[in-house]
Order: C-alpha cells, then sequence, then structure tokens
C-alpha cells in the first residue's frame, strides 16, 4: 500500500472519528452553571475546546488507521469473512 493511499485513508477516518466523538465531554452552560447569553441555545457548549477535540481524534484516527493497515498486510479479515447473506444465497445440496 503506497504511502499516498495511507495518508487519505487516515484523512477519512480523522474525519469520521471527529465528527463521532464531537458530543462526548461537552457540558451545555446548564451543566457547567455558567450563565448564557441572552439568545442563545440551550444546547450550546460551554467548554468546546477544538485543540483537545483534534488531538483525541488524532490519536483515535491514527489506531484505527493502523489496525486497517495491518489488516491489509497480513489479511485478518477478508471480504469473504464479512458475506453475511452466504447462507440465505447459497442452494441446499
Amino acid at each position: 500500500m503506497k504511502i499516498t493511499s495511507i495518508v487519505a485513508i487516515y484523512a477519512l477516518i480523522w474525519v469520521m472519528s471527529a465528527f463521532i466523538m464531537l458530543p462526548f465531554g461537552v457540558k451545555t452552560h446548564d451543566e457547567a452553571g455558567i450563565a448564557k447569553v441572552p439568545g442563545q441555545a440551550d444546547s450550546a457548549p460551554a467548554n468546546f475546546q477544538p485543540g483537545r477535540h483534534a488531538f483525541r481524534a488524532s490519536i483515535v484516527a491514527a489506531i484505527l488507521t493502523a489496525l486497517f493497515v495491518l489488516n491489509y498486510i497480513y489479511g485478518w479479515v477478508g471480504a469473504d469473512a464479512l458475506n453475511l447473506f452466504e447462507e440465505l444465497l447459497s442452494t441446499p445440496t
């Protein structure tokens, strides 16, 4: 696998993990006990830290990309292992 492919896979996994992890660890102003600004949405985060969030997404993406590349090299899980409908489509003998 080329390094450019690994970088592209890492970028895709990074975006996916960043969006999945977005709601975790964020508190609203009511939960944090902070006064709200007039007109502010009730669900607005009070303590959002984008740098910390990006760091966590980077760690998760690095681990998942490493597992993906190792699976590509060693072939632990292939397409034949993911065929969930094999029993339904096979003809009885």
